[in-house]
């Protein structure tokens, strides 16, 4: 025997060893939701800032502290009070085929966002998302998704859609907002990297202590009623219509 290579025996894989007793089958929608959220998806959702272009323009937002604050100011609540429990209540309507409540979900997601470009950048991320998820997994449910969206005339959401997501790959609702969760921040700190001196150890650092507040806020937003889904910062909004008139702009919206 090769002194070089252990026994299969003694390796800690080899089965009845503590390893291998205490491993637990691979949940299966874990790495399909790395993939959704992987900049290589062709969702578009990496040219757009969702009104931090704005502020930036503004001065507003200028450094590492004053990004943490439009985080911990806009960012996280707005996903607390209105993306975050949009999602779960979509995620609870597609399980019971509640097809009414979707359509007021929809309208309630494109609703939400004031200005003009938030809206079109959600509705153009939500429905591609949809519409990749229907093709690359064969999936009934977001077909028929498509198709009510279509015939209804429903407003699309990047909300939705994860819901929707979540949904065909078999994920628990717990998976699908820490995903929203961690797109939406990590966006707006890589955004922030092309319109700032970020430094990435600096964005790593920020993202890490954003995270930390993943589970408090994922936790509240699942008490959220859908009469009181919302969240308005005519901050942000300001910042937003302003973007769409600016004269140079790196990001779509």
């Amino acid at each position: 025997m090769d002194p070089a290579r252990p026994n299969s025996a003694d390796s800690p894989l080899h089965e009845g060893s503590l390893i291998s007793s205490a491993f637990q089958p691979f949940p299966v929608w874990l790495t399909a939701l790395l993939q959704l959220n992987d900049t290589f998806y062709p969702t578009g959702a990496y040219a757009h800032s969702y009104g931090l272009e704005g502020l930036i323009a503004e001065g507003v937002v200028r450094d590492r502290d004053t990004l943490e604050r439009f985080l911990n100011v806009s960012v996280v609540p707005g996903l607390r009070q209105l993306e975050l429990p949009l999602v779960a209540h979509a995620w609870e309507g597609l399980h019971c085929g509640d097809w009414e409540r979707l359509a007021r979900l929809s309208v309630l997601a494109s609703a939400s966002r004031t200005p003009k470009e938030a809206r079109a950048a959600s509705e153009a991320i939500g429905r591609q998302r949809i519409e990749l998820c229907a093709r690359l997994r064969n999936a009934p449910l977001a077909v028929e998704f498509l198709r009510r969206a279509e015939r209804g005339a429903w407003p699309f959401s990047a909300g939705i859609a994860a819901a929707v997501e979540a949904r065909v790959l078999g994920a628990p609702v717990e998976a699908a907002l820490s995903s929203v969760f961690y797109a939406a921040v990590a966006g707006t700190i890589a955004a922030a990297m092309k319109l700032l001196r970020l430094g990435q150890n600096g964005a790593q650092s920020l993202l890490t202590a954003m995270l930390a507040l993943a589970p408090e806020t994922m936790s509240q937003a699942l008490h959220v009623s859908e009469a009181e889904i919302g969240w308005f910062n005519p901050w942000l909004d300001v910042a937003a219509a302003r973007h769409e008139t600016a004269d140079a702009r790196l990001f779509i919206s």
